[in-house]
């Protein structure tokens, strides 16, 4: 009988981006050592903007003011992170048959698509662009990076951003209008333990990953 690989889900309220990138990377490095289990971390940061490792990504950065542009190793261009956004960060040590960085990106789509389709936006892909779109607006972004087989980064759900803040960018190289949440879309968002938990098991579901624990641990203060 072929175990199940299991994870747990880590909700962490809000905090700091760059100390979200350390706790990456500590994570992801101990499970490359074949230490410690496979997490996915879910957070909402203080406004930040993240350049990928695309050549662009520093021409599609408009008018920033006051908030940190980060560079990171993650795959894609530029995008905004900030209150209102649910951000996912899988921790995963990829199976040999799991060995696919278009597949990873592809699941994660998918679990997304699942969680929106639960809460009847009928959403999908768009051709040639990486992430979630519903009705024309691109709910959802997405950008990993995969070390000795372990993946982090992952993915940016708007639930109710202040979406002007899209304008200090141009996301992914797209016209900040094409930018839209659960809430523009008129959808009252869920409860923020539901759409975690809701999040936690669609990736499960869609990387066969049996979930075994959802924690909270938000920041002291």
């Amino acid at each position: 009988m072929v175990e199940i690989p299991s994870f747990v889900a880590i909700d962490l309220g809000t905090r700091d981006y760059a100390w979200c990138l350390a706790l990456q990377r500590r994570l992801a490095a101990a499970r490359a050592d074949g230490a410690g289990v496979d997490t996915l971390l879910l957070v909402e940061h203080p406004a930040v903007i993240t350049l990928g490792r695309r050549r662009t990504s520093r021409d599609h950065v408009i008018a920033p003011g006051a908030v940190p542009v980060i560079e990171v190793e993650r795959g894609g261009d530029v995008t905004w992170h900030g209150p209102g956004q649910l951000v996912g960060y899988p921790i995963f040590a990829l199976a040999p048959d799991e060995r696919d960085v278009h597949r990873v990106l592809r699941e994660i789509e998918r679990a997304l698509i699942d969680v929106l389709a639960a809460l009847g936006l009928p959403a999908g892909r768009r051709e040639g662009h990486t992430g979630v779109w519903c009705d024309g607006r691109k709910l959802a972004s997405i950008g990993v990076a995969v070390s000795r087989w372990v993946t982090c980064h992952g993915f940016a759900l708007n639930v109710a951003p202040d979406l002007s803040e899209f304008r200090r960018i141009q996301p992914c190289g797209l016209s900040p209008g094409v930018m839209g949440s659960i809430a523009s879309l008129g959808v009252a968002p869920p409860p923020h333990a539901d759409l975690v938990a809701s999040l936690a098991a669609a990736i499960g579901a869609r990387f066969g990953r049996r979930l075994t624990d959802v924690r909270v641990e938000p920041a002291e203060g």
